[in-house]
């Protein structure tokens, strides 16, 4: 059966503006860093690959200098990995608060997938401290137990490059055919496009306005039937998509032509190439 590979971030849950964010803030406070993002200033910091790496991106010279950090940006990495541990930690404390529900359709698409005998994964570059936390939140304990995580500092490169979708295909034992992503974000859609995978999106608080060329679908959520209808920003394959995104559109999706791949080169053709 395919693999169902979910990013965590914006995907599980609309994580960024209502937890990474105020966590990023508490932690600078917190070790007396001048620095206070915006909901703007994060809006660009969103787009920077792992949580450490945006931490990294605040530091000069001159601040180093005015926090007394060394006069060397090969020793900032330890404090900025002291910064990211305090960080997690609050932020997974936010999400066990409750204070980042699950997106729509997540607990369903999950729950069918798996019934139907499905491979569940998430994929991330987020602490994986954090993607457990989420994930239990998103589809509880149980379903939780049958995912395959995927994260933290697994691999050399972050998003946009393919490494933790190439590394969760390796490790689950799937070609690029047999599985299908959920991401938010151009980065994310790069990554998975780049390993090869179909990959369908469903845009979070940061992401709206980016560029998802090359993604098989792109809605505003998964949604839920007797919920508002999900809106379809981008359907090149067609799709009759009832207000909700289901397994059966997944499947539909996977018929069609790996990316990069002639016509012929249907799920069917993989499989019995692999």
């Amino acid at each position: 059966m395919p693999a169902l590979i979910f990013d965590c971030d914006g995907v599980l849950a609309d994580t960024e503006r209502d937890g990474h964010l105020p966590a990023f803030n508490q932690t600078f406070r917190e070790f007396a860093v001048p620095v206070h993002w915006s909901d703007a200033d994060y809006a660009e910091k969103v787009k920077i690959g792992g949580g450490k790496e945006r931490m990294a991106s605040i530091l000069t010279a001159e601040l180093a200098a005015e926090i007394g950090l060394p006069d060397d940006p090969d020793a900032w990495s330890e404090s900025v990995a002291e910064w990211h541990r305090r960080k997690t930690q609050i932020y997974t404390e936010e999400v066990a608060a409750g204070v980042m529900p699950a997106r729509p359709g997540i607990l369903r698409i999950a729950t069918d997938a798996a019934a139907a005998g499905w491979t569940l994964a998430v994929a991330s570059t987020s602490a994986e401290a954090s993607v457990r936390a989420v994930l239990e939140h998103a589809v509880g304990d149980e379903l939780a137990q049958q995912f395959s995580v995927f994260a933290g500092d697994i691999v050399p490169k972050k998003k946009p490059a393919p490494d933790i979708y190439l590394h969760a295909l390796r490790e689950l034992g799937r070609d690029a055919g047999d599985a299908i992503v959920i991401e938010d974000s151009e980065n994310g859609l790069r990554a998975a496009l780049a390993a090869g995978l179909r990959t369908l999106v469903t845009v979070s608080s940061y992401t709206a306005e980016e560029d998802f060329g090359g993604a098989s679908l792109v809605v505003s959520s998964l949604g839920d039937p007797g919920e508002s209808p999900v809106t379809v920003l981008s359907n090149p394959l067609s799709l009759p998509v009832p207000g909700f995104v289901r397994l059966d559109d997944l499947n539909a999706i996977l018929a069609r032509p790996l990316p990069g791949r002639p016509a012929s080169a249907t799920r069917a053709d993989t499989e019995e190439n692999r």
